[in-house]
């Protein structure tokens, strides 16, 4: 860790808590059947994937869904509960990417989204301190404007040629073993993050903090 200047954060299962199950009983609530084969927890399938790869709208997701759909639910419907994926964004995982941009670090986000969640859900979590999302990294990198998605590794080097980075002083920080490995393949390190202990998120944070020669 005393090596690296550069953080990239995945959001969902990172930054923010997830349940995976939340948005499946919703959305079958709505009728969608087969919702847990396409909803994953590292990588969607069909419409979602689609939609988290920039091939489809908002508006083409909702069309392909709403036949499945019970009768009178909406296009926000669909959104509503397809959103329930996102639990909270604790204000403490916000003070500590602060923490470390004011240590030095440079933060950055890659991360499997798609617009409904990215353009709503995500944007008003990050204004809890009355800031934006913009204002916690000093990049951004998503999938659906990608339009590829973890763990390939084209969206790793997306990141690191528009960012100018040095591999070898970069470090992401991910939920996915597979993601890490993909990012490792590059040349960046990569942790993997747990829910609790030394891996989760707070834990390794303080200790880029305590260890990092980021200045």
């Amino acid at each position: 860790m005393n090596s690296i200047k550069n953080i990239i954060f995945d959001l969902g299962g990172v930054v923010i808590d997830l349940d995976r199950s939340r948005a499946i009983r919703a959305l079958e609530n709505l009728g969608v059947a087969d919702v847990s084969r396409l909803l994953g927890e590292y990588e969607q399938k069909g419409p979602f994937l689609m939609l988290e790869t920039g091939e489809c709208t908002v508006s083409e997701l909702c069309d392909t869904l709403m036949p499945a759909c019970r009768m009178g639910t909406t296009a926000t419907d669909i959104c509503n509960a397809f959103e329930e994926f996102l639990v909270d964004l604790p204000v403490e995982r916000l003070e500590a990417i602060r923490s470390l941009r004011d240590a030095g670090f440079k933060a950055f986000v890659l991360s499997n989204t798609n617009p409904i969640m990215y353009n709503h859900w995500i944007e008003n979590a990050f204004r809890k301190e009355g800031l934006t999302v913009n204002d916690y990294f000093d990049g951004i990198v998503v999938s659906f404007q990608e339009r590829t998605c973890k763990p390939d590794p084209q969206i790793f080097r997306n990141l690191v040629s528009r960012y100018h980075l040095a591999v070898e002083e970069t470090v992401l920080l991910d939920d996915s073993e597979a993601n890490c490995e993909s990012a490792r393949s590059i040349g960046l390190n990569a942790v993997q993050v747990k829910k609790e202990g030394a891996d989760s998120i707070l834990s390794i944070c303080r200790r880029l903090k305590e260890e990092g020669v980021a200045k």
